[in-house]
């Protein structure tokens, strides 16, 4: 994943709503409790973790029993003091006391409350790219260290790995229109970071090393879902038994049962602030709210038609109707390659305004580039008292709008069946397109002669594009 390109934009949840899913998820819930139940008889080891005998105690006040009760309680422990919600006050002596965390907690607000469990997210991040404590033990050599060249890990490897593995989750989740809440099939999201893109037929080899990943994905995602990051179905155990056991009747169509992982909004969240961190473009619904009206054409123009409509629907919410027609008009001007799409948002933004944006639009009927949109939106308006346009402004409006639509959904079945009526309506389309005087028009009839399903109207398609391409000098 390339941090130059701007992935999809995230239509966000409320941050009240988010610290509320925080404050419920069950991991920093369990280290709040055992905050509060710190006090001056609790013990801490080197390194901050409580000392063994206090575990079984800590794992009764969080009500955990079972084999993984220490296990959890010990986890929830370190989580309580790496997000400060418990601070080491004398580090020799092994005593603790509340921490500033805890009043965050309590008292802070909805960023404050995501800041503590962005911090719990990196510990179990950090957790989840360490080998199992088998593996440690096994690895163990005659002096009591831990041999790690014997445990073929590579810690750097295994976190660049997860990261991959959380960004591919990411944009699975994210569309171009907010976010598709789909669970993703586990051998999916495994094949994502494994399989080449040029590879049309995986090897056993690659097909082996995709289940590798699974089982190792298995393992992560049931540590990450305690923490609220991801919904999680894990692999069904008939799948991993012993050679020697008799395998249990399992329905081989049922791909879930192979593992099926949803990011949670709260997850979204927590994906999104890390790439942030890491230098990627991962635009949020809102954040042109507060800019001009170029970067709000600039930054919508690779949205999705919801998320666009949402972004402009926030900018306008704050803007004075006829100010805002003026600062979109001139904003999409231009004869760049960008400027078609600018003008197609633009239109998107004016079609939400009232009457009393008439003045703006008024004032540039005679303009070359937004005299024909300007007359469109009069009409559409109920005004009665417009100008016709000329030929040649139809014409011009018509490359324009087809080169919009080109930019922001390529080949599409919208763009073929724009491309069929204006072909069907307008027998000598072809032999006057190509004069217009537009940047893209080459461009735009080259494209309608690649997607225009009849063979003869796509060669009169492209023999307009040669003459406009030679009339441009090109």
């Amino acid at each position: 994943m390339s941090d130059s390109s701007p992935l999809p934009p995230v239509l966000p949840t409320s941050e009240a709503e988010l610290a509320r899913d925080a404050l419920s998820t069950p991991l920093l819930s369990r280290a709040a409790r055992l905050a509060r139940w710190a006090g001056p008889d609790t013990r801490v080891e080197t390194g901050g973790g409580l000392v063994d005998d206090q575990l079984p105690a800590a794992a009764e006040v969080l009500g955990l029993a079972g084999d993984d009760a220490a296990a959890l309680a010990s986890e929830a422990w370190r989580v309580a003091v790496d997000t400060g919600l418990v601070e080491i006050l004398d580090e020799e002596a092994g005593t603790v006391t509340t921490g500033a965390g805890t009043a965050l907690l309590t008292g802070g607000s909805p960023h404050d409350v995501l800041g503590v469990w962005l911090t719990a997210l990196e510990t179990v991040l950090d957790d989840a790219s360490v080998p199992d404590l088998d593996d440690l033990v096994g690895a163990l050599d005659d002096s009591g260290r831990v041999d790690f060249s014997s445990l073929d890990w590579d810690p750097q490897a295994e976190s660049d790995f997860l990261d991959g593995v959380l960004g591919n989750l990411y944009l699975m989740t994210v569309s171009e229109d907010g976010a598709d809440r789909t669970p993703v099939p586990l051998p999916a999201l495994a094949a994502s970071v494994i399989v080449p893109g040029d590879m049309a037929e995986p090897t056993n080899d690659v097909l082996e090393q995709v289940s590798d990943a699974m089982m190792k994905l298995d393992d992560r995602f049931r540590m990450l879902e305690p923490v609220g990051l991801v919904e999680y179905q894990p692999v069904d155990e008939a799948l991993m038994a012993d050679a020697d056991e008799e395998p249990a009747a399992v329905d081989d169509t049922d791909v879930s049962r192979y593992g099926m992982v949803r990011l949670t909004a709260l997850g979204l969240y927590g994906l999104r602030a890390r790439l942030l961190e890491a230098g990627f473009d991962a635009p949020a619904v809102g954040d042109l709210a507060d800019k001009g009206a170029d970067a709000l054409l600039d930054g919508t123009a690779g949205y999705g038609p919801a998320a666009a409509q949402a972004e402009i629907e926030q900018w306008l919410a704050r803007h004075r109707p006829l100010v805002a027609a003026r600062e979109l008009l001139s904003a999409a001007r231009g004869g760049d390659t960008g400027a078609p799409l600018r003008r197609l948002r633009c239109q998107q933004a004016l079609s939400l305004l009232g009457p009393d944006a008439e003045p703006a639009l008024r004032e540039v009927l005679d303009d070359a580039e937004l005299g024909g949109l300007a007359r469109v939106w009069l009409t559409e308006h109920g005004f009665t008292d417009v100008p016709p346009p000329s030929e040649a402004m139809v014409f011009w409006l018509t490359v324009d709008t087809l080169a919009a639509q080109l930019a922001a959904e390529g080949n599409s079945e919208e763009l073929r069946a724009l491309v069929e009526g204006l072909a069907r309506q307008h027998s000598g389309f072809f032999a006057a397109a190509w004069r217009v005087d537009h940047p893209a028009t080459a461009d735009v009839l080259e494209a309608m002669g690649r997607i225009h399903p009849d063979r003869k109207i796509a060669k009169e398609a492209r023999k307009a594009a040669f003459k406009a391409r030679s009339q441009q000098g090109g």
